[in-house]
């Protein structure tokens, strides 16, 4: 029985873990398909963040030239597209992100459904149109 018990902890200790969106993601573009950079999230405290971290498409050296603010033309790769985001529930949300391609932002929440390798991305713009990315775990 104890072993049972040792085997059934240790199984939802992994599957725990397996539901976290840390690590690296292959990004898809959700109006072509395509993979586009990877992404890192990480934990900081009890916000998530993601930055870039490769560019699949474009040179390494490529340069945010629609972002306003500080980012504007600011190299992508380190830059942080994905921040603020809590844990609620099942699910992060009450985040925002960042669009380098137009530079427009977006509140974010991502969530998984049956697969821990497949995250959903939502970022919902102010004029309430909103887009769902799926993001696939890079080993």
């Amino acid at each position: 029985m104890k072993i049972v018990l040792t085997c059934l902890f240790s199984m939802m200790i992994a599957l725990g873990w397996a539901q976290s969106p840390e690590g690296v993601w292959k990004t898809i573009d959700d109006n072509t398909g395509e993979a586009r950079s990877h992404v890192e999230i990480a934990q900081s405290g009890n916000e998530i963040k993601g930055k870039v971290i490769k560019l699949l498409q474009k040179p390494e050296d490529t340069l945010c030239k629609e972002c306003e603010g500080e980012l504007k033309n600011k190299p992508v790769v380190g830059m942080t597209i994905l921040w603020e985001l809590e844990k609620y529930k099942d699910y992060w949300a009450n985040g925002q992100i960042m669009d380098p391609e137009s530079g427009n932002e977006y509140k974010a929440s991502i969530w998984f459904e049956e697969d821990p390798d497949v995250l959903y991305v939502r970022g919902k713009h102010w004029t309430g149109l909103f887009r769902t990315q799926k993001w696939y775990r890079v080993e």
